[in-house]
């Protein structure tokens, strides 16, 4: 079982306790962290049927902040969960996650999604309403670029002429995908993604999501999954049992979080112990 707590969603005010909060994660035993591609920010209340912590902001800038942070960590990975990537030019993506990797030493995954915020993907020059097909296309091409010096493509979105990265040998950048588990959007997981984030339980939806790997000729085993768990006010009981009960079903990846009501220097520390608690029962 691999642990990661992710940044707060909302980025600190102070710049130096980012770095406080990934090396706390790190010297703590944590496996990786996270944080969110939102690009943009909106006044809260703008979008009454969401969280404002999901649109308000400000954001980490993903490539930026954990490139920052892979410099003063040794050990902690980082991925995008999620970048939000038909609302990007794919080749700077590319660019950005083989650079992010090199520098890393293979510590970067990108976690990838298609989001709902209209007026986001409006800002950043793309179209919401292709964003399904256009992220299709988007892996095929990174693929491409991070296995190939120079890639000719003609496909729907992308027309790249003899160009690419030429960087030689990348490390590998695994290719997670974050989504809730309709129907388009579980099928996309088991045709393209190395690895699925639920937005919720995963469990009830992991058959299905084998099954249909099975169908597009993968080995669902090799599918990497990521679950959330709470550490609530239920303590180590709850939380064991919630981590028992992922695993079993075969989440590889717990994302540890605290309650929405807790500060991060509150939350902090209940995660911290979580991961102990989850690691002495679970390894």
């Amino acid at each position: 079982m691999q642990y990661g707590s992710a940044l707060p969603i909302t980025a600190f005010a102070d710049v130096g306790a980012v770095k406080a909060y990934a090396e706390t994660l790190e010297a703590a035993g944590f496996d990786f962290t996270s944080t969110s591609g939102h690009v943009m920010a909106q006044p809260p209340g703008t979008n009454p049927q969401r969280p404002d912590r999901q649109y308000a902001g400000p954001f980490y800038d993903p490539f930026v902040t954990f490139s920052y942070l892979a410099a003063v960590t040794q050990r902690l990975r980082f991925i995008t969960g999620i970048l939000i990537l038909p609302a990007w030019p794919t080749v700077l993506v590319a660019k950005q996650a083989a650079e992010l990797a090199l520098f890393s030493s293979g510590r970067f995954a990108l976690g990838v999604g298609v989001s709902w915020n209209a007026a986001e993907y409006q800002a950043l020059g793309q179209n919401i309403h292709d964003r399904g097909r256009r992220i299709e296309e988007q892996i095929e091409v990174l693929r491409l670029l991070w296995s190939q010096p120079y890639v000719t493509f003609d496909g729907r979105y992308h027309k790249l002429d003899k160009v690419g990265i030429n960087r030689g040998s990348l490390p590998r950048i695994p290719l997670w995908f974050g989504s809730e588990s309709g129907e388009t959007a579980v099928r996309r997981v088991a045709k393209l993604a190395d690895g699925w984030m639920s937005l919720g339980d995963p469990t009830p939806d992991l058959p299905r999501l084998r099954q249909y790997m099975q169908e597009a000729g993968r080995d669902p085993a090799a599918l990497m999954v990521r679950a959330p768990l709470v550490a609530g006010d239920g303590g180590a009981v709850a939380w064991v049992a919630a981590g028992k009960r992922l695993q079993a079903a075969g989440v590889t990846h717990l994302n540890i979080t605290a309650p929405l009501d807790l500060a991060p220097a509150q939350a902090l520390p209940r995660i911290v112990e979580a991961r102990r608690v989850l690691v002495e029962a679970l390894g």
